[in-house]
Order: structure tokens, then C-alpha cells, then sequence
């Protein structure tokens, strides 16, 4: 039987990420309330602000940021991706604001700057195949340290987000860090800081899926999904860049 995996509904590209879990034969549930997550075998936290997510968690009387630290626990497959992997992490720097808590990562918000600072990149992901994926970051979170039982599955260059651009707010670090973290695994968890849902390569939605579904993962081929999955990103991209000036 497919695998029914659920997409919070807080905030975020909610519709964006059921459209790769359907694209992949797979049924996707938006989640409101607690009582949801009892139909679903995995959960996906989409991107949104993280400090709005987690006053509208810790303040819903359905209980909801209880119920979903019960479904990890459970060991149950969890995937966040940008806010959904600040969500997941033990440690933000400089923040303690209302998170799960239950990744050993440590994560730093918005670290290529604001929103016109938006970009996308490859990424080679062993796990993925060894075509590149198309990565877009949008006021991008990195992750900084994680523990020794996470494995770390992509990295960018930690200027990167200063290539071509003036910042001005954000310091050179390319001598205190030679690059970040922006894809990783901790048993049933999984992070990204990048927004695999804004193209049509799904291949980061198969490896959740199969994740959920206890299958060793399997190398998949984007085919001709990342050239037109390239494409839609550019287009994300550049009109989110312009209309934020």
C-alpha cells in the first residue's frame, strides 16, 4: 500500500510539496490539528517564519507541537525543509525561540541575508544520483555543527551568497567556516536548507518517501525533470528577487 505522508499547513509552500509527494504515486495530507498526524507514516515542515511557527505551535490549544514531538519519538520520518529544518534543530544560534529540539544540529537563520538575496546553485548529493541537483535558497538557514550521529548530505561554499552581491550586513566568514551545511540525516529526520519543492525534480521527495517507507534509497536519474525544474526555479527566483527591491 502507498504511504500516506502528511505537509503541516501552518505556513509555507504547502501545495508545492503535496504536488511532489502526488507526483510520486504517493498520497499527501495537509495537516491543521493534532489529530491528523495519527493518519499519516511521515511528516514534512515546509518553509514560512520560523518565529511565527513556533508562536502558532506553542500557543494552539490543539496541541499540535506536543503531538508531532510524539510522532518523532515514535520514529516516525520527519522532514523539514528551511524553517522546517530550524524547527527540528536543538540549537539556533543566538535564539531560543520555540522549536522541537529534536535533531542534534545547530542552525543559523537567514544566513545569506534577506529575501533579494535569494539564489540557487547545484548541489552534488551522492545519495541523489550523480546528476547535481538545482538547490534554490530563499532567506536560507545553514546548519553550523552537527552531532557525530547525523549524516551530513550537502554543503555549499559559505560565501555564496555574497557571490556577485553586497550584503554590506554580513561578514566574511570563509575563515571561520569553509563551508555549510545545507542537507542532512539523523536516523528518522531530514533537513534541508534549500527548497526542493519549488522544482519538479522530486528526487529529495523519493529519498523522504523512501525513508518512510524503509527502502534503502535508491540512486534516481532527474531525467528531464531538472532541466524544466531549472527552468521554474529561475523564474521563482528572479520574481521574488525583484519584487522584494
Amino acid at each position: 500500500m502507498a504511504s500516506t505522508i502528511g505537509v503541516l499547513s501552518l505556513q509555507g509552500d504547502v501545495a508545492e510539496h503535496c504536488r511532489s509527494i502526488e507526483a510520486l504515486g504517493r498520497r499527501a495530507v495537509q495537516i491543521r490539528y493534532a489529530r491528523q498526524l495519527d493518519g499519516v507514516d511521515g511528516l514534512i515542515i515546509p518553509g514560512g517564519e520560523s518565529t511565527t511557527i513556533a508562536k502558532l505551535t506553542a500557543d494552539n490549544p490543539d496541541a499540535i507541537f506536543d503531538r508531532i514531538r510524539e510522532f518523532i519519538d515514535a520514529g516516525k520520518p520527519v522532514y523539514g525543509t528551511c524553517m522546517g529544518s530550524i524547527f527540528l534543530a536543538k540549537e539556533i544560534e543566538g535564539s531560543q525561540q520555540g522549536r522541537l529540539a529534536a535533531m542534534d544540529i545547530k542552525v543559523r537563520r537567514n544566513a545569506f541575508g534577506p529575501q533579494r538575496f535569494s539564489f540557487e546553485t547545484t548541489l552534488n548529493i551522492p545519495v541523489l544520483g550523480d546528476e547535481p541537483l538545482n538547490a534554490i535558497f530563499i532567506r536560507g538557514p545553514v546548519i553550523l555543527s552537527a552531532g557525530e550521529g547525523v549524516d551530513v548530505m550537502a554543503r555549499v561554499d559559505a560565501n555564496i551568497g555574497r557571490l556577485g552581491k553586497t550584503t554590506g550586513s554580513l561578514p566574511d566568514e570563509s575563515t571561520l567556516y569553509d563551508s555549510y551545511i545545507v542537507m542532512a540525516r539523523q536516523n528518522n529526520l531530514l533537513v534541508s536548507s534549500f527548497h526542493p519543492e519549488l522544482t519538479d525534480d522530486h528526487r529529495v521527495h523519493n529519498y523522504f518517501v523512501q525513508m518512510v517507507e524503509c527502502i534503502e534509497p535508491a540512486k534516481v536519474s532527474a531525467g528531464s525533470e531538472k532541466e524544466e525544474g531549472s527552468k521554474t526555479a529561475s523564474r521563482l527566483v528572479n520574481s521574488m528577487a525583484l519584487a522584494s527591491v
